[in-house]
């Protein structure tokens, strides 16, 4: 849902005497709602994974469907793109209402992936794709239909995007993220260099659990009590 921004302050005339409109560094996101629960769900899959795999890392900052700011005249009403998620790397990790270029070191995101829909994906093929191309100058750009499962994979070589070749699983390197991308169950998932699959927190509790139940199992069969071990 687009959340209103409000509270923009104009600099006095005296040192403006252009009347131009500067606004705070802490604009909030002006992004839509997604476009499907399916949507929603990829969105929180890959920010719970990676910051699970990462959660011992402060210097980056990962974000869903949330407002990027790239005005060169720091104008809130031009110049801006939601991506569905990006990564931006050697930055300070804390909550943040928007990506705002001129309060972050004019650094944009390393990262991006869109998810495709019915009413998005041309735009996401398109414009979007020569926007983080272009201006941007984001390394590593993938877009997923969580419906049709379209995937795709491009990185900056030259100043142009270059088609990710697939591995043998269909995964695609994410130099940027030293992962591979690739859909595994009909979702977007990280996986290591090793191929190991990067998982939720819930799945790493349930692995726990289960190897917990097998080893209690296992001492039954052996006549010892679990719970007195």
């Amino acid at each position: 849902m687009s959340v209103p921004i409000t509270d923009i302050q104009t600099q006095p005339e005296s040192s403006n005497p252009h009347g131009v409109v500067f606004p705070p560094g802490d604009l909030y996101s002006d992004e839509p709602a997604l476009e499907s629960y399916l949507h929603l769900q990829q969105l929180i899959l890959l920010l719970n994974c990676l910051d699970w795999l990462w959660r011992d890392r402060t210097d980056y900052f990962s974000a869903g469907n949330l407002t990027i700011y790239y005005s060169p005249r720091q104008r809130k009403s031009e110049d801006f793109r939601g991506p569905d998620f990006f990564v931006v790397l050697g930055v300070e990790q804390k909550p943040r209402k928007s990506w705002v270029l001129w309060d972050e070191g004019g650094r944009y995101p390393n990262i991006i992936i869109e998810l495709l829909s019915e009413s998005t994906a041309a735009t996401d093929r398109g414009l979007k794709r020569q926007i983080y191309q272009d201006i941007f100058r984001t390394p590593d750009y993938f877009w997923f239909d969580p419906e049709t499962l379209e995937f795709e994979g491009f990185h900056l070589v030259d100043g142009q995007y270059v088609a990710l070749l697939p591995n043998d699983q269909g995964w695609r390197w994410s130099q940027q993220l030293g992962l591979y991308v690739g859909v595994s169950d009909r979702t977007l998932r990280f996986f290591t260099p090793e191929g190991q699959l990067v998982p939720t927190p819930e799945e790493v509790a349930d692995t726990e659990q289960q190897r917990s139940e097998k080893l209690a199992a296992k001492l039954r069969e052996l006549g010892v009590n679990p719970d007195e071990v």
